[in-house]
C-alpha cells in the first residue's frame, strides 16, 4: 500500500486565508478552497497512476461513475459535471475502456448518445485503493487547513457551517 505521506509537498499557506485584505470572506474562502484543492490534486495524481494505472482527469471519470447506478452515466452529463470538452473527454473514455474499467453502450431511442459505466474491475480496484486514497485526501487537506483556513471556508458557507450534523 503506498503511503500518502511519501508524496507530502510543502505548501506555503495560502495568503487568501489570513483576512485582512481586500476580498470579502466568500471570496477569501473560495481561494482557500483553490489552495486545498489544488494541494489535493497533487497528492493525489502520484497515489492514482500507482495505485489505478490512470491519469488524474480519469480517475475523476471514474469516481463519477462509482457513485451513479450500475447503468452509467451519458457522456455530455460526464462532461457537464467536469467542465471537459466532449472531444478531450472521447479520449479519456477510449483509455479507461481500453484498460477495462468502463463500458460504452449507445442510450436506447438516441443513436447519439453514448452512456458509460464502471467494469466489475474498475469497481474492485476502487475498492481496494479507497482506504489509501481517502487517506491522501485526508492527509493533503489537513497539511493546508488549519483553524485559520476552516474559518475562512465557513464563510463560503455560513449556514451549513453552522448546522449540527444529520444523525
Amino acid at each position: 500500500m503506498a503511503d500518502p505521506e511519501a508524496h507530502r509537498i510543502d505548501l506555503p499557506e495560502c495568503p487568501s486565508a489570513q483576512g485582512g485584505g481586500l476580498l470579502p470572506k466568500e471570496l477569501r474562502a473560495w481561494m482557500v478552497m483553490l489552495a486545498a484543492m489544488g494541494s489535493v490534486e497533487q497528492e493525489l495524481r502520484t497515489v492514482v497512476k500507482e495505485r489505478l494505472d490512470v491519469s488524474h482527469d480519469e480517475f475523476l471519470i471514474l469516481c463519477l461513475l462509482a457513485e451513479q447506478p450500475r447503468a452509467g452515466l451519458r457522456m455530455t452529463r460526464i462532461a457537464e459535471l467536469l467542465g471537459r470538452p466532449k472531444t478531450r473527454l472521447t479520449y479519456q473514455i477510449a483509455c479507461l475502456q481500453h484498460a477495462g474499467l468502463v463500458t460504452r453502450s449507445s442510450v436506447c431511442g438516441d443513436k447519439r448518445g453514448i452512456e458509460v459505466a464502471l467494469t466489475d474491475k474498475a469497481r474492485r480496484l476502487l475498492a481496494e485503493a479507497s482506504d489509501t486514497l481517502a487517506a491522501t485526501v485526508t492527509g493533503a487537506l489537513s497539511h493546508v487547513m488549519g483553524p485559520d483556513q476552516h474559518e475562512a471556508m465557513s464563510g463560503l458557507l455560513p449556514d451549513v457551517a453552522g448546522r449540527p450534523e444529520e444523525p
